[in-house]
């Protein structure tokens, strides 16, 4: 029976699908502006292990999720800049044009990270009649007004917002209680439901007609429309960061509840942080770090992989390279035991069980493949068996195990001259000859590794 923690009960739960063949899970999408940074792919990393545990319990998971292209601004609490707007600014480009660039490079990284793609896919910018649909139940039904720069969520009108933080609105305050943007806001706590060009986003450059003039639309109504719209009210789980728990997760629970009068799901699930040196991610502390930055320093993407399965979703991680470098370590030992000999026709009952068991266990993970070493130093089972019960199980992993990547990488044309040299040196048995070459080749940052089907190379992790 799979358990899972419910951030709105906050308690651990049996889970039990609205449909006993079909989970709805909807995971809150990137906001399409730059780079994400590995924190945020943390949270995907997690939320692919929910559906890949969801799967290997036997059910068929409907996965939808949003692409943030308009309405995000700088501040969660409706001040600053748009960010697709600054992102088109910074690049000169236009923001639809930045945020396909920058929606590829996203599933360019969660395809490098094994992640299995959505079922669903829909941008804000593909969804904006259905959010002014909502946008006029909810002025309709009076828990919306307009002020003179957007149409507002009243908070005030809702008795249980903030129930997944479990704060009251009396306590509720905002990340800058001191700056009230628009002074016709009833409550600090109220929201943008749809923005009008006029004062700060007169100039904005994506907009859209509406029952209240031209504008677009606040970031937290994106998603109340597309998980709707994809999967329908209520759906089984929404997960995403922790960060949006406070703000963007409260506003959607408030919106699609007073428009519907019905929950927006049944379970919230929130992964928690990745921190970079013990402290916050940051581009002005240097700490901002990105799947290419892991890559360039001759990382595997799966290596981070592994190193957050080390970790349960609701705790948080401290990234260090030397963390990072350890994965690695780890990771490659996996690819050797996994390589030495081919599978059994059978695998290892009594671990395959308690595998099930942890994961069902809230997707306890860490103890998950803390069995798998387990299982490889078991001296009592034969190694085909294991490997066996090691693929099963990396159907969860996610780390390629049938197909190990390889820790060979593009090399310089300049560089393969001297493997080549190096390789007839040692065919001539001109030993000498070799080790210079050797460590030519590691000076420039290689690394020359002797097998038995002969050499092979990699860039040198650098940390």
């Amino acid at each position: 029976m799979l358990k899972l923690y419910n951030t709105l009960s906050k308690k651990v739960e049996k889970f039990k699908p609205i449909d006993d063949k079909e989970v709805k899970l909807y995971t809150c999408g990137p906001t399409v502006y730059n780079f994400v940074h590995i924190g945020n792919l943390r949270t995907y990393i997690f939320e692919d292990l929910l559906k890949r545990t969801l799967e290997y319990d036997g059910y068929k998971v409907n996965h939808a999720m949003n692409i943030t292209d308009v309405g995000h601004l700088v501040g969660d609490g409706d001040e600053g800049e748009d960010k697709l707007e600054v992102g088109a600014k910074r690049e000169g480009k236009n923001p639809l044009d930045i945020a396909k660039f920058y929606t590829d490079k996203f599933f360019e990284d969660t395809d490098a990270l094994n992640i299995i793609k959505p079922d669903q896919v829909l941008s804000a910018t593909q969804s904006i009649p259905e959010q002014i649909e909502i946008i006029k139940i909810l002025v309709e039904k009076g828990f919306a007004y307009q002020g003179k720069q957007a149409v507002y969520f009243d908070t005030s009108k809702l008795a249980d917002y903030g129930k997944l933080t479990g704060q009251k609105l009396s306590e509720k305050k905002t990340a800058r209680e001191e700056i009230i943007i628009d002074k016709d806001k009833k409550h600090q706590a109220d929201f943008a439901l749809w923005f009008f060009l006029t004062g700060r986003y007169q100039n904005h450059i994506l907009h859209w007609p509406s029952p209240w003039g031209e504008g677009f639309p606040g970031w937290h109504i994106e998603c109340s429309a597309i998980s709707r719209k994809l999967l329908g009210q209520p759906f089984d789980i929404h997960s995403g960061g922790v960060d949006h728990i406070g703000t963007h997760h409260t506003n959607e629970i408030a919106q699609s509840e007073a428009a519907f009068g019905m929950p927006l799901c049944n379970i919230w699930m929130h992964g928690e942080f990745l921190q970079i040196n013990s402290g916050k991610m940051a581009k002005s502390a240097g700490t901002f770090i990105t799947l290419q930055d892991l890559k360039d320093k001759g990382f595997s993407p799966l290596d981070f992989r592994y190193l957050c399965l080390q970790a349960h979703y609701r705790t948080q991680l401290n990234f260090t390279w030397e963390v990072l470098l350890s994965a690695h370590n780890a990771l490659e030992k996996l690819s050797e035991f996994l390589s030495s000999e081919k599978p059994g026709q059978v695998g290892c009952a009594g671990y395959e069980e308690e595998f099930v068991e942890f994961l069902n266990d809230d997707l306890n993970l860490p103890k998950a493949l803390a069995l798998a070493w387990k299982l490889i130093d078991d001296k009592e089972l034969p190694k085909e068996a294991k490997i066996n019960s090691l693929l099963k199980f990396d159907k969860i992993f996610g780390l390629n195990f049938a197909n190990p990547p390889s820790a060979e990488h593009i090399v310089p044309q300049d560089i393969q001259m001297l493997i080549d040299q190096r390789e007839l040196s040692r065919q001539q048995k001109d030993f000498k000859k070799s080790d210079e070459l050797r460590k030519h080749i590691e000076a420039l940052g290689y690394e020359v590794m002797d097998t038995a089907e002969g050499q092979k190379i990699r860039k040198k992790l650098q940390i």
